[in-house]
């Protein structure tokens, strides 16, 4: 018997309103709304994205700045639906989209642990049995009764992640949090990851660390501008970006010519 994809996606397509004309004030936008005079255009975050997630599998997401990546990552956490297309999601999912997300910073680090624990759909008795350990593998123990206000991004970001990874989710979805991580947290990532997915956990991963993503992905999908560039294996995808990311380096060091001598001129 066949197993379903724990997220299947077909025909993916995101658009944000944006008004047209600048308002001064936000009374200035009502009035414009309530008299019907405002004037949308349609900005597309995404458009036709189709992939499948197989099970235990983790998929890295890649692409420069604007190229959908956080947006992707808000649907396939059921925060943000699509304009266009279907998105299926099999399981519990736990979602990393935001550093700090979940947390309440006035809060102390343990009770933030057991809030966040309990927004995955864990009991906050298991979560306060399990407060300890926890808080030892994200190396902050010794902080857990002070206010997450006082955490460094780092300590923030080791703490969500020992939260979400502590039992086994169905689906894993991580935009970036890893990125403010040194490098012995990154490795302790990487090897948490892979025992999670041995286990059957199914993870998508968003950044733009090159070795993070070979270390830890079976795929890779590069997204550009919205659209799919490739969704492959991860080494020849990753190869065949870096490349496109060097020409862009190449092209835009690049001086046309007469610019010098124009400069000097002026000079």
């Amino acid at each position: 018997m066949s197993v379903e994809p724990p997220i299947s996606v077909s025909g993916l397509s995101v658009a944000y309103r944006l008004p047209e004309h600048h308002h001064s004030s936000v009374k200035e936008l009502a009035i414009g709304a309530v008299r019907r005079q405002l004037h949308w255009r349609m900005l597309w975050a995404l458009r036709d994205i189709s992939f499948e997630l197989a099970p235990g599998e983790c998929l890295g997401i890649i692409g420069a700045n604007g190229a959908g990546k956080s947006t992707l990552m808000r649907v396939l956490s059921r925060v943000l639906p699509p304009t266009h297309g279907r998105v299926v999601v099999r399981g519990r999912v736990a979602p990393m989209i935001e550093l700090g997300a979940g947390f309440t910073p006035q809060l102390t680090g343990y009770e933030n642990l057991v809030l966040y624990g309990a927004l995955l759909g864990r009991d906050p008795r298991d979560m306060r049995r399990r407060a300890q350990a926890i808080a030892e593998w994200a190396g902050v123990s010794e902080f857990l009764e002070a206010p997450v206000r006082t955490y460094s991004q780092g300590m923030q970001a080791r703490l969500a992640f020992s939260v979400a990874t502590d039992t086994r989710p169905d689906i894993l979805v991580i935009d970036e949090v890893l990125a403010v991580g040194d490098a012995s947290f990154k490795r302790k990532c990487v090897e948490r990851l892979a025992e999670i997915t041995s286990q059957g956990t199914s993870s998508v991963l968003v950044s733009h660390q090159t070795t993070l993503l070979r270390n830890a992905c079976q795929r890779l999908l590069w997204l550009d501008r919205g659209r799919i560039v490739a969704c492959g294996e991860t080494k020849p995808v990753l190869a065949d970006y870096e490349r496109s990311m060097e020409t862009a380096a190449q092209a835009g060091r690049q001086i046309p010519a007469g610019t010098g001598s124009q400069s000097a001129a002026a000079g």
